[in-house]
């Protein structure tokens, strides 16, 4: 959708925060930018308060892999992309550029743990901050061969955390905070600022003539859409004419349409593959609900984008997604391919339940902007320069979130 503009108070805010900390320029380490073609919702997070800061007078830079068919470097609504490495060279190789000014002065490092870290805490030594929106945990399994997995899992839960230690984490949701402390975080220095949601998402048109349901994501293993396939099947016994409509690519397309057929769900069960902004947009609008089976999220921005335009959800109970979601108001959590099953019939076959729920949703997502994520995570990065410096939080940083 569009990049969100910061209004004028935010900006001013923003740059006071910025001239009180000494921070001018901001370098963000990420494993993909937002025009890689499996970005997703962390891709956009980053994006969009990458913009705001830089409306605000900020110099900032995004350090991430290459990305095939896109240029080394390039210039996104006012901020810098350097992209170099491979998906494994880019964490090595970014620290490096760091350690010797190859990226230029940076006065403040957010470093993007998604799954890998880029073990800032061993070579930053000024003010930095880290976006970790959940733990993977069987994630690994789904994505690397078994000895990578088990690698990979130690760090990120045993290894790394005692790394971060004195480090200021920023959370998407109270329940991936929950399990960040599980893991060893310290409970002072995580918060939780939850993302926005694009203002062009806004209730408009007409519903579908038909019971539809909508899923977007990555095609990739944690969303599970090959058992959103069955439960769907099952839906569909119990619900004349229902849809599944799923959104997005990935490696995982052949498997999921593998799934289909096994189901004889051909007739109603779509994969759309990547649609543009205006065609989502009116999806969101024609949907009677919008569902996910993922297994691990940090939030559910699919979720709540779809709230705005007065669509509610029907999606698995795990971390991010009970955030999302205000269960019995704005949709429905579901434990268990069973519950899942059962909320997408009762939603769908229910016009009173599913128009309540609607409004529910609305109000949900009228509570989440682009502005206070954007605002609340330089608030952050600010008070970790003050506290370097051996000073208090500033006077108007972001009380900590509990």
């Amino acid at each position: 959708m569009n990049t969100p503009v910061a209004s004028e108070e935010t900006r001013r805010k923003i740059a006071d925060l910025a001239a009180d900390s000494g921070i001018g320029t901001v370098h963000l380490l990420g494993w993909r930018d937002l025009d890689d073609p499996e970005a997703g919702g962390s891709e956009i997070h980053a994006h969009n308060i990458s913009s705001i800061w830089t409306q605000s007078g900020l110099s900032v830079t995004m350090r991430t892999s290459a990305s095939v068919g896109r240029p080394p470097t390039a210039s996104r609504d006012g901020y810098s992309v350097s992209r170099r490495g491979n998906r494994y060279t880019v964490f090595p190789r970014s620290a490096l550029a760091e350690v010797t000014g190859r990226l230029g002065p940076c006065d403040g490092l957010v470093e993007i743990w998604n799954g890998m870290p880029f073990l800032s805490p061993l070579w930053r030594r000024g003010p930095r901050m880290i976006w970790l929106h959940h733990i993977h945990g069987p994630m690994w399994a789904m994505s690397q061969p078994g000895p990578i997995a088990a690698a990979g899992v130690a760090l990120e839960e045993r290894i790394a955390p005692r790394l971060y230690r004195r480090q200021h984490v920023v959370t998407l949701s109270h329940t991936s905070r929950e399990e960040l402390l599980e893991h060893g975080f310290r409970p002072e220095l995580v918060e939780v600022i939850p993302p926005g949601v694009d203002p062009g998402f806004t209730p408009g048109g007409s519903r579908s003539s038909t019971p539809l349901a909508v899923a977007v994501g990555r095609l990739v293993p944690v969303k599970d859409f090959p058992r959103l396939v069955a439960a769907f099947a099952r839906v569909r016994e119990r619900v004349d004419g229902a849809e599944l409509h799923i959104v997005g690519e990935g490696y995982e397309r052949p498997t999921i349409a593998a799934a289909i057929a096994d189901h004889d769900a051909e007739g109603y069960v779509r994969l759309l593959g990547r649609i543009s902004d205006a065609e989502l947009l009116d999806l969101y609008r024609r949907a009677w609900t919008v569902t996910s089976a993922s297994i691990r999220e940090g939030w559910g921005m699919t979720i709540t984008e779809a709230g705005a335009c007065g669509t509610p959800a029907v999606v698995s109970d795990i971390a991010g997604h009970a955030d999302a979601v205000v269960q019995g108001t704005s949709g429905l959590l579901a434990v268990d391919e069973e519950a899942l099953v059962g909320g997408l019939v009762r939603v769908l076959g229910d016009p009173a339940e599913r128009d309540r729920l609607g409004r529910g949703a609305l109000d949900r997502s009228a509570t989440l902007t682009w502005e206070h994520a954007a605002l609340s995570n330089f608030e952050v990065l600010a008070a970790d320069a003050a506290e370097r410096r051996g000073t208090a939080r500033l006077d108007h940083a972001l009380v900590p979130s509990r």
